[in-house]
């Protein structure tokens, strides 16, 4: 049973996306299948054909990656309130995309405006990395002082890197120009990274190469109708609690080029008396990086019926 002073819910982000993501949610509950109809209609295309069907290479098309996986959480959830209407989570958290979808959850945002806002930032990133080009890569067993380091001399005036996302101790993301990026991935092996490999990307996610796109998605956020949240939401960029309307939409804009500071968001959940973390939709990658960052916690996904009796 979900008791809200100690358990946090978590939204995945890109990475989490599978074939066949929600379609056993969706055809055991009807709460499940009517978000997936309704998304259907907003988006005017079945997105949920190519969530259920494939082929895999429209459904990693960023442009479908961030909707699918928005809408996959938002099915969940409302399962989820139906079955459990007086058991809410103390926070919410989301990693890079899945922000969105805490939001969402938290009353932040209708399903409709979170929906066009998940697409409208999807079309954005891809556009960036079309007129920028750039690349990520995924660097383990070094601290982040040390990649810091490593990205800043890496980094020229003309060509950044920089670290993305901080999933877990020694699993972190770094994100830029690919001349940089190189220098940056022998930089780090010789810093004593255990593995440092590019990732196959074109953008440049969370770093100054979505400046192109900014003041575009600056526009569609504020343009979004935002209400306090009913639930915290532990930002990506604060890595603390956020509550009301105007902050979560500077979150959101300054989150399109910041790091994702992940280990430290669920540090400070823990501090705050956390000790259940449960994932909302797709996969349970999120699930794997809490227990690399904190022991002595409990981790379930909730996405698929078989995950409801863990709940109960």
């Amino acid at each position: 049973m979900i008791h809200s002073k100690t358990t946090a819910f978590m939204f995945p982000g890109q990475g989490s996306q599978a074939i066949g993501m929600g379609k056993a949610l969706g055809a055991e509950f009807p709460e499940a299948g009517a978000i997936f109809s309704l998304a259907d209609k907003i988006l005017g295309f079945p997105l949920s054909e190519t969530m259920w069907n494939g082929p895999e290479a429209a459904l990693n098309d960023t442009i479908n990656t961030q909707p699918a996986l928005f809408v996959h959480s938002m099915a969940a959830w409302n399962v989820y309130k139906s079955k459990f209407p007086n058991a809410f989570p103390g926070l919410m958290a989301g990693h890079s995309l899945g922000q969105l979808s805490a939001i969402t959850a938290a009353g932040a945002l209708s399903f409709e405006d979170g929906l066009l806002l998940v697409r409208k930032r999807g079309e954005l990133m891809k556009q960036a990395g079309e007129v920028n080009p750039g690349g990520m890569a995924a660097i383990m067993g070094i601290d982040i002082p040390s990649l810091d380091r490593v990205c800043a001399e890496a980094s020229t005036p003309d060509e950044t890197v920089q670290v993305a996302n901080d999933n877990c101790p020694g699993q972190v993301v770094i994100s830029g120009h690919k001349p940089a990026l190189e220098r940056a991935l022998l930089g780090a092996k010789a810093a004593g990274a255990k593995r440092a490999l590019p990732l196959a990307v074109s953008i440049a996610a969370h770093s100054p190469l979505m400046n192109s796109i900014q003041a575009e998605w600056e526009q569609a956020v504020n343009a979004a109708a935002f209400s306090d949240v009913n639930i915290p939401v532990v930002g990506n960029v604060s890595a603390k609690t956020i509550t009301k309307a105007a902050e979560l939409r500077t979150e959101l804009i300054f989150q399109m080029q910041s790091r994702v500071r992940w280990t430290e968001s669920i540090k400070w959940m823990t501090s705050q008396g956390i000790n259940t973390f449960v994932e909302i939709g797709s996969g349970t990658v999120l699930g794997g990086l809490v227990k690399r960052i904190v022991e002595g916690v409990s981790s379930l996904p909730f996405g698929n019926p078989v995950d409801f009796d863990a709940l109960k």
